[in-house]
């Protein structure tokens, strides 16, 4: 009996314990995560959703029925459909409207408006598909000015075969980025990586931002050089920062899905916030 009480204690303690580590993490606190453990759709107190096409030529309609919180897990899936485009205008030259279908649908949520973060450390806990033709990306954007003067990094992000870890800031010539881009060929990993979750990573802090996944370092640029090259003299890196995830089909960067079979999901256990003093 004595035994199944210490046992029990044990059960209850152990957790609680894994979550103060975690809340102190190498002098890092706990400031803010999503563990996605609520059924249902994402938590409107932390995540909005992009709507319809969105950016890059890509080949998803983006809507909110795609992702769903269950199992404790964010799942974002794309599906391949034949439906007609609300948008759609004849003989337009507007790339969102000249299509008149929509060949696949999935979800982009973030936290634009709601969570915002200046330095600290990100983790995503997640699984991805690699099939040709998606995606997946968990991302940050800085909340002023117009891309990619605001800034942004990709903690995440996964296509044809490669996973990369970017940054970007802006030059003189509008929407047009300087990119500090590193990759990691998928072969290069164990066998059967895509069926396991990893762990991506970054710290930022006033001196740098360096990129991982499951503790391999990635990328690692000094914020000195991350200056957008306007005459501005503005660091995007120097502002708070949003979140987003999505799974994304095609596009130049994404390559031909019309091999790949579907649905599919890019996964998320959860996304966790911490920050120094």
């Amino acid at each position: 009996m004595i035994t199944k009480i210490i046992t029990a204690i044990l059960l209850i303690a152990l957790p609680v314990l894994g979550k103060c580590q975690q809340d102190t993490l190498g002098g890092y606190k706990l400031v803010w995560a999503d563990e996605f453990n609520k059924y249902g759709a994402p938590n409107p107190d932390n995540w909005a959703f992009e709507s319809g096409f969105v950016r890059n030529n890509e080949d998803q309609w983006y809507q909110e029925q795609n992702a769903i919180c269950r199992h404790g897990k964010l799942i974002i899936e794309a599906q391949r459909v034949h439906l007609i485009n609300p948008g759609y205008v004849p003989n337009s030259t507007n790339w969102k409207q000249k299509r008149q279908f929509i060949n696949y649908t999935s979800s982009s949520i973030n936290t634009r408006g709601k969570h915002s973060f200046q330095y600290g450390r990100f983790i995503m806990r997640g699984r991805i598909s690699t099939d040709a033709g998606l995606w997946p990306a968990f991302w940050t954007l800085g909340i002023e000015k117009p891309w990619p003067a605001n800034g942004e990094i990709d903690i995440m992000e996964y296509y044809q075969s490669k996973l990369l870890a970017n940054i970007a800031c802006g030059t003189a010539v509008p929407y047009k980025a300087k990119w500090y881009s590193n990759t990691k060929a998928l072969h290069t990993f164990k066998a059967n990586w895509s069926k396991k979750f990893h762990t991506w990573r970054m710290d930022w802090d006033a001196t740098a931002i360096s990129l991982y996944v499951d503790d391999s370092l990635l990328n690692r640029i000094e914020l000195k050089d991350l200056v957008n090259q306007d005459g501005t003299q503005f660091n995007p890196f120097m502002q708070p920062h949003y979140i987003l995830l999505n799974l994304a089909i095609g596009s130049d960067n994404g390559g031909d899905a019309s091999a790949t079979k579907f649905p599919k999901r890019f996964e998320v256990d959860y996304v966790r916030v911490y920050q120094k003093k």
